[in-house]
């Protein structure tokens, strides 16, 4: 039997672990993928802390995946071995519950992640539903792919969904592996587009993103900038700190929205006044499905759009992930298997 190496977390908290396995053969409705590439997500840490109930030990984590379909399995339709595909966070889904039953398969009730419900990325093969594969374009390098699928997907949506049109005035709250992405696909969609960070080191980066206006929230005020530009239709917040997001509610238009995909385990602080008086409103924003996946790359590729990216061998995971975790990265690591 064919071997593979793979780098797992044994326990919650535990270390990862270079190790080798059999390669894995798929069951029906499911493929096995030769992985090329695959991301470094904040969200790993759910797996490495194992902050989500019920994960299995030994796990694998990566839920940023890029590859060739390597074998499948029975009753998958149209994939076939050697083509390309990416798998994201939405790694298959139960299609019985409320929400699959109108086809919000995002938010299934028994959803499942690759990394976390079963073996993802971070190896040299992986199994997948058929339902969670993304076709992904020639064009895009799998090492440019695989942070789009999560990263990517998840601001590219949550903008194309917020209502905001060409010149609307549009905010990002942070400029790192989710804002330097936000910045691009909001310029690229038509919108004035703020970016707003700590300090002024990263305002030359914020404007060569396509941002045309930068705030330094360390020595201005967030809300007053976006009121003298005349109000944001939307900010979206990429920022884990809640403090930030409530200092920002204040500079939003009438009828403006907050829009939240930074997991912050802080509370968000509003007057209630605010909101009643301008009707606006805050919301969370998860990721996406397969075909959104899709969508994210080909406006990726059709604009010019790429993730900032540093790239380390797959034996290397465990420096990949201190350095993502630390923030030290510009602004996305992404594991090779090659």
């Amino acid at each position: 039997m064919s071997r593979m190496r793979a780098v797992q977390v044994n326990s919650a908290n535990g270390p990862f672990e270079l190790v080798e396995r059999d390669v894995p053969e798929p069951g029906p409705r499911a493929v096995r993928i030769k992985v090329q590439a695959c991301g470094v997500c904040h969200s790993d840490s759910f797996t490495k802390m194992g902050a989500v109930p019920g994960i299995r030990y030994p796990r694998v984590p990566g839920h940023e995946v890029v590859g060739i379909v390597d074998a499948v399995g029975a009753d998958v339709p149209d994939w076939k071995p050697g083509q390309r595909v990416g798998v994201g966070w939405h790694g298959g889904h139960c299609g019985h519950c409320p929400s699959c039953r109108r086809g919000d398969f995002i938010t299934c009730a028994n959803a499942q992640i690759p990394g976390i419900s079963y073996d993802g990325g971070y190896a040299d093969y992986m199994i997948a539903p058929f339902e969670a594969l993304a076709s992904v374009p020639d064009e895009l390098a799998a090492e440019d792919a695989a942070p789009l699928l999560c990263a990517g997907i998840t601001t590219f949506n949550a903008l194309r969904n917020s209502g905001a049109r060409p010149g609307d005035l549009v905010a990002v709250l942070g400029i790192g592996g989710l804002g330097h992405l936000a910045v691009q696909f909001a310029a690229k969609m038509g919108c004035q587009t703020v970016a707003v960070a700590r300090g002024t080191d990263k305002a030359p980066l914020a404007l060569e993103l396509g941002a045309h206006h930068y705030v330094d929230s360390t020595t201005q005020n967030v809300a007053g900038e976006l009121n003298r530009l005349g109000g944001a239709r939307v900010v979206l917040s990429t920022v884990t700190n809640a403090k930030a997001m409530s200092a920002a509610i204040a500079g939003l238009a009438v009828d403006g929205k907050l829009i939240v995909i930074g997991a912050s385990p802080e509370a968000i602080e509003i007057s209630p006044l605010l909101l009643i008086l301008g009707r606006r409103s805050i919301l969370g924003w998860p990721s996406a499905t397969s075909i959104d996946s899709e969508d994210t790359m080909a406006f990726s590729t059709l604009t010019g759009i790429r993730p900032m990216i540093e790239t380390m061998p797959l034996e290397r995971a465990a420096e990949a992930y201190d350095r993502m975790m630390s923030g030290d990265a510009r602004f996305r690591m992404v594991l090779t298997t090659r």
